[in-house]
């Protein structure tokens, strides 16, 4: 019972709300509140101060915090001693994956992980790459998966899985027609990308300027905040798409889209995994080692 007060105070301070550590705990808000009161009485002192809606840690939440962090982790590098004597792995893991990996790489090796480990508890938090790091250095996530470019020194890289970022237009919009097309050509299509902070848009921008070309000289018409809008998007206007080739495998078979090749322009990346430096928790590890080998042995795509 202490130790999951301990985890709902860590939660509540983590994200400074009190509903949001409900959704997160899959318990009542009035629960949360009844955990923190608990735990504020029985330390007999105020762990947060309450301003105009917002909550604020006090000086002894701060402290608690501190230990809070490092109580769970050991209790969880403790689960994970004993599951694997029994080679039954238990306790909670946190992932964060950027957009197109959480879309389309992950889910399928999720459902294959947690077949083989039922009793492990993960979370899996989407967002952009800039997002996910973001959430490693606030130690909100354990592991992460980005695309994009490797640029934090206070964070460790190891890569995962190639990708491709292609030009896609739908076939049903006069700008498939082409089959391939020049640099100089691309410049006079209409062209949709994701939004800024995604390694995606970051990966295209790198690519471009080695051919001394600036991502102001192409055509955009939009930026939108995930691959599946832009996939949207080109079926209703005469432009195309620049997205992970991962993404639109289904389309590609069924026909919905095609692939119009830039012939002076390659755009390859690696996904990553990224954590803190030092050692990774176990249960961290043991998914990036089930991840890495899935792939090796051509699972998914």
């Amino acid at each position: 019972m202490q130790n999951f007060r301990l985890r709902v105070f860590h939660t509540v301070a983590t994200h400074l709300s009190f509903s949001k550590a409900a959704d997160l705990l899959f318990i009542s808000q009035p629960a949360v509140t009844k955990n923190i009161k608990e735990l504020e009485s029985e330390w007999d002192i105020r762990l947060f101060d309450r301003m105009k809606g917002r909550i604020f840690l006090t000086e002894a939440g701060k402290t608690a915090m501190e230990y809070a962090t490092m109580i769970l982790q050991m209790h969880d590098k403790l689960e994970f001693a004993l599951s694997s004597l029994k080679n039954k792995f238990t306790g909670k893991l946190r992932l964060g994956a950027s957009t197109t990996i959480g879309q389309y790489i992950l889910p399928e090796l999720l459902a294959k992980f947690n077949a083989i480990h039922p009793d492990v508890d993960i979370s899996l938090v989407n967002a952009n790459s800039q997002q996910i790091e973001s959430a490693i250095l606030s130690k909100q996530i354990d592991l992460g998966l980005v695309e994009g470019n490797i640029n934090n020194p206070q964070l460790k890289y190891i890569p995962f899985l190639d990708d491709e970022i292609v030009a896609v237009a739908s076939t049903s919009q006069p700008v498939s027609r082409h089959d391939e097309v020049t640099i100089e050509t691309l410049k006079q299509i209409p062209v949709v990308l994701r939004e800024d902070g995604s390694g995606s848009l970051e990966v295209i921008s790198k690519k471009l300027l080695e051919k001394h070309i600036s991502l102001n000289e192409l055509r955009v018409v939009m930026h939108l905040g995930s691959t599946e809008s832009i996939k949207s998007y080109i079926q209703h206007a005469n432009c195309i798409g620049l997205v992970s080739i991962h993404s639109v495998h289904k389309e590609l078979i069924s026909g919905n889209v095609k692939v119009i090749d830039i012939t002076d322009l390659d755009i390859e990346r690696a996904f990553h995994f990224v954590h803190l430096h030092g050692p990774l928790d176990g249960l961290g590890q043991l998914f990036m080692e089930f991840a890495q080998r899935s792939i090796t042995n051509g699972y998914p795509l």
